[in-house]
């Protein structure tokens, strides 16, 4: 597991800690600016070492994890979540934006609108459609 003190590449970390599923994909999201270091952006061929704090975003997540052993081999994901640790700030930050994510899916109705819930609301507009413009009608003269 451990490497040399020298350091590895990025896009291959980045594998090896099961953040993306093949290297180019990896590599990929480098290029698109999904990983910075010190709130800049990286390089594919940037060196990682032991202690460096990246920010890698995946989605709608976005972490910042402190980097805590190398490996250019990818191995079981228990292992490889011995590779960093996430900041506590991370962590809390991705738990509220999942939970309004969540509350804003609420919002939803269960179903779609049946043929005559369609001709209802279609009502509803026309009618109120025609009072608003009656009462810019009234208020013009």
């Amino acid at each position: 597991m451990p490497e040399t003190a020298a350091g590895i590449r990025i896009d291959k970390w980045l594998w090896a800690a099961r953040f993306f599923k093949t290297r180019s994909i990896a590599k990929a999201a480098i290029e698109g600016g999904k990983v910075h270091h010190n709130g800049d952006r990286v390089k594919v061929s940037r060196e990682v070492r032991i202690g460096m704090e990246l920010t890698i975003q995946q989605g709608f997540d976005k972490k910042t994890v402190t980097v805590k052993a190398l490996s250019s081999a990818r191995g079981p994901a228990p292992v490889a979540q011995l590779l960093y640790e996430e900041t506590e700030v991370s962590i809390a930050r991705r738990e509220l934006i999942a939970t309004q994510r969540k509350l804003h899916n609420l919002a939803r109705p269960d179903n779609r609108p049946s043929k005559k819930d369609r001709r209802d609301i279609n009502k509803f507009k026309q009618d109120n459609d025609h009072q608003f413009d009656q009462f810019w009608s009234y208020n013009d003269d």
